[in-house]
């Protein structure tokens, strides 16, 4: 079964300081067809206006990725973490029994463009945990990298849930095929450019899922980059 998810059918806010598209139900944006995708809770495209940003507040049980496409996002938690994530990096926050944290565009000149990914934990009540990481294009390119992952394979950042998260950047006749495990779930968001995905053509923001597929096959990516989420049915 494959779900097409488009770009303009997401849930949108703008804050003025913040305009936000939501894949799945976030905050005042409620689709009851659209709650998540397996324990993938939520993708939202966010772009941070400069020197404004999320004040500190709180989190409990969830694994939450900071994936940044555009400029850059400073980052200050409870756990005593202060770091800026930028374009190629993938950061990782378990909120566990609970951490504080804020999230800034200092740019005085350009916008911070990134996606807010959250996934429900394997277990509640974890310790919380921050890890950062970077993966270079080179890495990406043509190829589904793995960048977070149990136990941290591959180099992946560690994550706290059964799910695992592949990014990569495909233009021209760069293509790759992936074999889905029986009984996962796939889910899959065209990021930026454009791409095909089993036949289905997706342009940014767009997603697909895929249930009962043998195999993913993304091809004809212009200035494609994509993230893969293989996730718990």
């Amino acid at each position: 079964m494959i779900t097409i998810r488009r770009s303009a059918d997401r849930g949108q806010a703008d804050h003025g300081w913040l305009k936000s598209m939501h894949t799945f139900s976030f905050a005042d944006y409620h689709d009851p067809a659209h709650m998540g995708f397996g324990n993938l809770r939520v993708i939202n495209e966010d772009r941070i206006a400069p020197g404004t940003g999320f004040g500190t507040h709180g989190h409990r049980d969830m694994e939450i990725i900071s994936y940044v496409l555009d400029g850059a996002l400073a980052h200050q938690d409870s756990m005593g973490n202060g770091a800026a994530i930028l374009p190629g990096e993938v950061q990782r926050m378990t909120a566990g029994t609970g951490v504080r944290h804020s999230e800034f565009n200092h740019a005085q000149g350009s916008a911070t463009h990134f996606l807010q990914i959250w996934l429900l934990p394997a277990a509640g009540g974890l310790p919380p945990g921050y890890e950062q990481k970077a993966f270079s294009d080179a890495d990406k390119r043509g190829k589904l990298r793995l960048v977070a992952a149990p136990g941290g394979v591959d180099g992946a950042v560690t994550l706290n849930a059964d799910a695992s998260i592949r990014a990569g950047l495909f233009d021209g006749d760069e293509s790759a095929t992936l074999a889905l495990p029986a009984g996962r779930k796939t889910w899959v968001h065209v990021a930026r450019g454009s791409i095909t995905a089993n036949g289905h053509a997706l342009q940014a923001g767009d997603a697909i899922g895929l249930v009962g597929e043998p195999q993913l096959v993304l091809e004809q990516g212009s200035g494609a980059e994509v993230l893969v989420f293989d996730l718990a049915a």
